[in-house]
């Protein structure tokens, strides 16, 4: 399709529920993807999965930005034409959303057509509304960020810190998007909802940088003979879009390619994927890094204002990884390969780890001796142990037949599923984690306090040990539904060894009860192989 014969979508198609839309930031192709990354999407993939496991419809969106001069660069220092590198390294990236066992929706490219065309119309809007103007600039511009600097990037002595690489003095003509007159009314709106930006600290960063500065316009392009490598303005063809205001539009540009009424209808597009009607926008969660919150709770904002459009309902922020209490850095070696973590120890402890030592919100450290240190109190001879030995001693005493229901165990596992649903629909992942393993850590001291190994001992104490065993047994099947949006291959196994065919991946299974008497479960084994450190 093209941006001139764009027509209108009807609105007898825009009837319909609207799924729940969570979308990690795009990460760019210019190099390998890093703990960073994986944390996000993990993050971002545990949310999706727990809406679903709670009922709702959902949408999951990550993807790559591949325009820009950095991409430009890395692909003629390779000898590479820059789609052909775009292309290796976005099979890549998808490559590691498997092996994270991310079940995003769909996998956008900003050098996609469908994307691009969403851009251009968002262009051309703000455009005929009088939101962009052209202009002569001088100053300076850091090409390794790709961005102009103010004189508050220097330092007192006049240099630039050495994260913008190397700055250069620059006059050149280009097209700007007015941001000044926008501030009155983002700050109003932020301090009129609270969870628009999370956590409250992050919300009173973005607060504080409003109040205490004067928005300085956006430059939204680069001219065609010094930057080739975007998509061009649809109003001047010498050049071509900024690469952030080419990114931030993935999140509108996606969903009106499934041919979502908000946006098609706001934009006059028709959809890139005629045959679907899906309603999306706005984005009840976009999980991005600290590093880029001015983008996503300022710029954006006030872009789809420009547009027409409704505002994300909220901006969740992380934090950053360090190793060893160090920045993470390639010269020196101290960094952490997510795919070799996963290569060695699993996918499910990777992802457990990264959740259960970083809350979403402040600066994590990673270390290899925590991370093996958890794999074997927490996940080995917590959830492994008592998911084995219950099993076990129901093999072993009950030939592996579910003995008649009891609700010993009924009211500690609803507690802590209640408290863990309300986490869940907090987005405080970490929080639920730990309410999950109070369950664990429960059934494990109930097998010590019970000791069924001695209750099989004694005839005349059947009848306990038959309420011992059911409540362990159900205890674990409980564990696989809360267990699913954290580690999915850990809770198929658990179902698998109970004997149940079915995926613990809906929330209203954890209603205690859902063993049968006289269901046969299937044969134990270590979830959580033991390991030397």
């Amino acid at each position: 399709m093209s941006v001139a014969n764009i027509g209108c979508v009807p609105q007898t198609v825009c009837r319909m529920s609207k799924r729940f839309y969570v979308t990690t930031a795009i990460d760019y192709v210019n190099g390998q993807p890093h703990l960073g990354h994986a944390y996000e999407k993990v993050a971002a993939d545990v949310i999706a999965r727990s809406r679903r496991s709670l009922g709702q419809e959902v949408f999951f969106l990550t993807g790559l930005d591949e325009h820009g001069q950095k991409v430009e660069q890395v692909a003629a220092a390779q000898g590479k034409k820059t789609q052909a590198y775009c292309d290796e390294m976005a099979q890549s990236w998808k490559v590691f959303a498997g092996r994270l066992n991310l079940t995003n929706d769909d996998f956008v490219r900003t050098t996609e057509p469908r994307h691009q065309e969403i851009v251009r119309a968002c262009l051309s809007r703000v455009n005929a509304s009088g939101h962009i103007y052209k202009k002569i600039y001088k100053g300076f511009y850091s090409t390794k960020e790709e961005t102009f600097l103010t004189e508050k990037d220097r330092r007192p002595n006049g240099t630039f810190d050495a994260a913008w690489g190397e700055v250069i003095e620059l006059e050149e003509e280009n097209y700007f998007f007015k941001l000044k007159d926008q501030q009155a009314w983002l700050i109003e709106y932020i301090e009129q909802n609270p969870s628009f930006v999370r956590p409250d600290y992050r919300r009173n960063e973005v607060l504080g940088f409003l109040k205490n500065n004067v928005l300085e316009d956006l430059c939204i392009s680069r001219p065609i003979s010094r930057l080739s490598w975007g998509i061009p303005l649809p109003f001047d063809p010498n050049y071509v879009t900024y690469v952030w205001f080419d990114a931030l539009v993935n999140y509108i540009s996606i969903p009106a390619a499934h041919g979502d009424p908000e946006v098609a209808g706001g934009l006059n597009c028709e959809p890139a994927l005629p045959s679907a009607r899906l309603s999306l926008w706005p984005a009840d969660i976009h999980v991005i890094g600290k590093d880029i919150l001015k983008f996503h709770a300022v710029y954006w904002p006030i872009m789809l204002k420009a547009m027409g459009l409704p505002l994300p309902r909220q901006v969740l922020v992380h934090g950053w990884w360090q190793k060893n209490g160090e920045r993470m850095s390639k010269s020196t070696g101290n960094v952490v390969d997510p795919v070799a973590v996963i290569n060695e120890w699993g996918v499910d402890a990777f992802r457990y780890y990264v959740l259960r030592e970083l809350d979403i919100g402040p600066d994590g450290n990673w270390t290899d001796s925590g991370f093996a240190a958890r794999y074997s109190a927490e996940l080995a001879n917590g959830l492994g142990n008592l998911v084995n030995r219950s099993l076990s001693m129901l093999r072993r005493y009950r030939k592996g037949q579910v003995p008649p229901p009891s609700d010993e165990l009924s009211a500690e596992a609803q507690k802590v599923i209640a408290e863990t649903r309300s986490l869940l629909e907090q987005n405080r992942l970490q929080a639920a984690l730990q309410s999950i393993w109070s369950l664990i850590t429960r059934a494990n001291q109930y097998v010590d306090q019970t000791a069924p190994f001695k209750l099989a001992k004694d005839p005349a104490q059947a009848r306990r040990l038959d309420e011992v065993l059911y409540n362990l047994a159900e205890a674990c099947r409980i564990l696989a539904v809360l267990l699913w949006p954290f580690l999915p291959d850990t809770a198929i196994k658990i179902y698998s060894q109970l004997g149940l065919s079915d995926t613990p991946d809906r929330f209203s299974a954890t209603n205690w009860g859902g063993l049968t008497p006289g269901h046969q479960t299937g044969e134990p084994a270590p979830l959580f192989p033991r390991r030397d450190a």
